[in-house]
């Protein structure tokens, strides 16, 4: 049951060109099922704008065999635009006011482009903890990608995160620490996942505020954790959702900047990520004199792998399925009828999860 095109938003036909299987509005009233609601608050930079659309949207698509899935992008006014995104945004984005009225089943929130380690400093941090306020009380569960991660925490436990002496940055083995947790049923035991940050939250701050830590890894942390719930907010400090070229995209814009003078040193290689004869590619672009070549994104896209797909599409199937079997029908409310809200998946039960069955 795919992702239902309910507008004419571009990310629908980019994906529809690509060979992904959506599915129009006429065909999904046409079927006797209830479809979840998900909102995505979007606010990311422009550059990344319609990208991070796509990536969230085709792992949504691709994960949903047990519910059709309308989508609801919004994004915050503290974001700064351009004009050419404003438009984008007032023609295709709903309004927070707007789906706070209509209720949603769940959430995701993006990051964004904010380095230091103070986020109360931002210009978006009220209007993001409003809507954390809201789906705290409101949503059945509230999936944090990176930077929302960091807000979440803050905002929950009033945890803060510390900054890292170097950028995380590249592609990192996991494995899973509690085997147990639905949203790791069927998955791969060790796996890959992509990180690009400046900021982090130890294992040590999660467990301190009774977090579930459900992944990690020796050199880049924590990837998921959840609230004590195990459910209601999911914590995310990597991008399973990133595209196989989404670090590459990201190294030639730090290579622009160097040959532009605005960084000193030429940007550290992504680890993990880049083959050996991509890097000797990449090499020839620490020397100055380079500037005048084109970056040769076309050949490095070709030396690049994804290892992290299925990983991530298997995580975002759990998730998905863990909201489609506790959602109530009344999409204004936040749970089904007997659904305990301080364990909403029943994982003290035994101590192993119970998904309830919807009526």
């Amino acid at each position: 049951m795919p992702v239902i095109v309910d507008s004419n938003l571009p990310t629908y036909r980019v994906l529809l060109s690509r060979g992904h299987r959506l599915i129009s509005k006429s065909v999904a009233q046409a079927q006797d099922i209830r479809e979840l609601h998900i909102g995505i608050l979007n606010i990311m930079p422009d550059a990344a704008l319609e990208a991070t659309e796509r990536q969230f949207v085709q792992l949504l698509n691709a994960s949903s065999t047990v519910a059709q899935i309308q989508v609801h992008f919004f994004t915050l006014d503290s974001v700064g635009r351009s004009e050419k995104y404003l438009a984008h945004i007032g023609q295709h984005y709903r309004s927070f006011d707007e789906l706070r009225e209509e209720g949603l089943d769940a959430l995701i929130l993006t990051g964004t482009n904010w380095a230091d380690a103070d986020l109360a400093q931002a210009p978006f941090w009220n209007a993001f903890c409003t809507v954390l306020e809201w789906a705290e009380a409101n949503v059945s569960s509230t999936l944090c990608a990176c930077l929302a991660t960091h807000a979440a925490f803050k905002y929950l436990f009033g945890g803060e995160r510390h900054r890292l002496p170097t950028k995380l940055w590249g592609v990192f083995d996991h494995v899973q620490c509690n085997i147990t947790h639905p949203l790791l049923s069927w998955m791969n035991t060790r796996f890959r996942v992509p990180h690009s940050r400046w900021n982090d939250i130890s294992e040590e701050q999660f467990v301190e505020h009774n977090c579930k830590v459900l992944v990690r890894s020796d050199v880049a942390g924590v990837h998921v954790a959840t609230s004590p719930d195990g459910f209601r907010f999911v914590f995310l400090q990597g991008h399973p959702e990133y595209d196989t070229i989404s670090l590459l995209k990201e190294f030639k814009r730090e290579v622009r900047r160097f040959h532009e003078g605005a960084v000193a040193e030429f940007p550290p290689v992504p680890l993990n990520y880049f083959s050996d004869v991509a890097i000797e590619e990449i090499m020839r672009f620490r020397q100055p004199e380079s500037s005048k070549d084109s970056f040769p994104e076309g050949i490095l896209a070709t030396l690049v792998e994804n290892d992290w797909r299925d990983s991530a599409r298997s995580f975002f199937y759990n998730w998905i399925g863990g909201i489609y079997h506790i959602a109530h029908f009344d999409r204004v409310k936040q749970y089904a009828d007997g659904v305990d809200r301080s364990d909403p998946l029943g994982l003290a039960q035994s101590g192993s999860a119970k998904m309830r069955v919807r009526d």
